[in-house]
């Protein structure tokens, strides 16, 4: 592992007020509280369903809630908030239960993204659900693990995502990089490759805070290591620590070196996401969607992209990785229609049509011959094990805080020793909290 440079400005530490805002939780009790006196659906008016799909995604799973009604009568509005992640989405659903406009049906990341909801008793036990549709046999079991909570399944997993790099072939050739790296060392030294050959090595939107966590998440799985990383995001170990020091400084010599997308602060998840498509970068940190979103309508030839899983330097080589379900809520005025809803959606047939290549449907794998690379994606994700991705591992407000921490040390306003101690403070004010 090449040594990092000293921070760019060691000027003192600007807050900013994110450490206070670490247990800003919205009020579960509040949202308790209200959910009795939010409006319940009528089954006449149809189902209502929120998600966060882009237009293209949202313009097929339309397609599929038309099918759905023409074959039970049962009609559904969708209503989707494209590009706003989990920086965002959360709260947008939270305005609207606490406005009196929940929906039916929602999907959301699982992890500590989904519990606050649950833990308000907003969302109903989808038990004899999986019984009287088989989920259990038909939905991967990981998933269903992730959308189980306290022991009740309340959520039907709808998605499992694995993140590694999504690359320009092309460009790595061209560069001189004659294959994927399998060291970290050998990943650093494609960087300085890639920039020498004109190219920003990796495509990264700071703004939200989420996409860039994908890199220092990455980075901490080096320095610290599978165990000792799994027992930071469960607030069992301290962040005040080298390892996390040394990841700090990592990700700012990924910034001081110009191995990320300029000024990448500012810049939107998207634009950054599909930079290496656009040839901008040369790869990214991201999950099968890609190939569907980006790779496919780009219309240039696939063998130009391609895969592979990020080298950490450990034995055990983990990749980040999520789950996305579906959640019905205890508002829904039929929820037996909701139940059958998702069960329409989640067949493999529908999964097909809605090109989802990281399915959690078992029977729903990608078509190698149409998504080649997500089909490699789910090979190494039999062979790879995963590591919660961070901000579903973490509450949003300790999320939010922890980009807030990030956003600083790339602009100079925190050293690493300090984003390491504040992350500590955080971390331990939220386990304070439970």
């Amino acid at each position: 592992m090449t040594s990092s440079p000293r921070p760019r400005s060691t000027r003192p530490q600007a807050r900013r007020g994110f450490l206070a805002g670490a247990l800003s939780l919205p009020a579960v009790a509040s949202l308790a509280s209200c959910a009795s006196g939010i409006a319940t659906s009528s089954a006449a008016e149809g189902l209502t369903l929120l998600t966060y799909d882009d237009i293209d995604a949202a313009n097929l799973l339309r397609e599929q809630l038309t099918a759905f009604e023409d074959k039970t009568g049962l009609s559904t509005t969708l209503d989707t908030v494209p590009g706003s992640g989990a920086a965002q989405f959360p709260d947008k659903l939270r305005t609207r239960i606490l406005g009196g406009n929940a929906p039916d049906i929602w999907r959301i990341w699982g992890g500590q993204i989904a519990q606050p909801f649950v833990d308000a008793d907003l969302t109903i036990d989808l038990e004899k659900y999986y019984d009287s549709y088989a989920w259990d046999a038909v939905l991967s079991g990981s998933g269903v693990e992730g959308m189980t909570f306290h022991g009740e399944k309340h959520g039907a997993p709808l998605n499992v995502a694995s993140l590694g790099a999504w690359c320009n072939a092309r460009i790595f050739e061209e560069a001189g990089v004659s294959a994927p790296p399998v060291t970290y060392d050998e990943l650093e030294s494609a960087n300085d490759t890639i920039l020498e050959y004109g190219v920003t090595p990796a495509g990264f939107g700071g703004k939200y805070g989420w996409h860039i966590m994908r890199l220092f998440e990455f980075l901490l799985e080096v320095t610290a290591g599978p165990e000792l990383h799994d027992a930071l995001l469960l607030g069992e170990a301290n962040w005040d620590q080298q390892a996390v020091v040394e990841a700090f400084d990592l990700f700012l010599t990924w910034d001081s070196r110009g191995w990320i997308t300029e000024g990448a602060l500012g810049v939107a998840p998207a634009d950054a996401e599909q930079s290496f498509v656009q040839g901008t970068s040369a790869y990214t940190i991201s999950g099968p969607w890609i190939e569907t979103q980006y790779i496919a309508p780009s219309g240039q030839p696939r063998e130009e992209f391609s895969t592979f899983l990020l080298p950490t330097g450990h034995d055990d080589v983990r990749h980040s990785g999520f789950i996305e379900g579906l959640m019905i809520s205890t508002t829904c005025g039929n929820p037996d229609d909701a139940a059958a809803l998702i069960d329409h959606i989640l067949r493999p047939e529908t999964q097909a049509a809605l090109q989802n290549t990281q399915s959690a449907t078992l029977e729903a794998a990608p078509d190698p011959e149409e998504f080649p690379l997500s089909a490699q994606w789910a090979q190494i994700r039999e062979e790879s094990a995963i590591y919660t991705i961070q901000d579903q591992a973490f509450p949003k407000a300790v999320a939010d805080s922890y980009f807030a921490l990030q956003s600083d040390v790339l602009q100079g306003n925190s050293a690493p020793a300090q984003a390491a101690r504040d992350m500590q403070q955080i971390v331990a004010d939220w386990r304070d909290s439970q």
